[in-house]
């Protein structure tokens, strides 16, 4: 094999980057009965237009594209990321204990079904303007999961949503923190 002169490389580490969350432990994975309307709540939050989904991706695209000039604002991107796969996880647990199906279909109201998509996904091509997103993104994920604690009569699901919204909200808190630095910067 031929040997390429490669200019350009990418020097940021993301060796030992773990997920950033809020410090508390989180119920357990569990429900009272199994519910196909509560399945379909959650699968919003699995993989709908806001969900742990697309925060996922969002992060994830914004990590890689931050990474070669920002180092230590991707390896924090990617933190938040990692946090919100572990959420996703949780969610696709409890949908699977309450009966639903965990295949990257939101069960929306009236039977509709809608696959995931990154249409969903806000793309900025600055760090500034993908902080906001990613606060934006945020609030709306915490007003999603409040609306849909208020719907879920079952207090070992409301329980784990309820302690997602911890995360949420430290995500919130930091990615507040990196923008006023960012501006700081400017």
């Amino acid at each position: 094999m031929e040997e390429k002169n490669c200019v350009l490389e990418n020097t940021c580490s993301f060796a030992g980057v773990k997920p950033i969350m809020a410090d508390l432990p989180y119920p357990p994975q569990q429900i009272k009965e199994k519910n196909q309307a509560y399945a379909n709540l959650l699968s919003v939050d699995y993989c709908g237009a806001v969900s742990e989904m697309s925060a996922i991706t969002q992060y994830i695209n914004n990590e890689n594209r931050l990474s070669c000039e920002s180092c230590a604002l991707a390896k924090t991107i990617l933190g938040i990321g990692m946090a919100e796969m572990m959420h996703l996880q949780k969610l696709g647990e409890l949908i699977f204990l309450l009966g639903g199906q965990v295949d990257f279909t939101a069960r929306l109201r009236g039977g509709k079904r809608k696959l995931w998509t990154p249409e969903y996904l806000t793309i900025p091509g600055c760090a500034r303007r993908m902080l906001l997103a990613d606060i934006e993104a945020e609030r709306a994920a915490i007003e999603q999961y409040e609306l849909h604690i208020n719907m879920i009569k079952d207090s070992c699901v409301t329980a784990v949503l309820a302690r997602i919204i911890k995360d949420e909200e430290y995500h919130i808190m930091l990615l507040k923190a990196l923008l006023k630095e960012a501006d700081g910067q400017n």
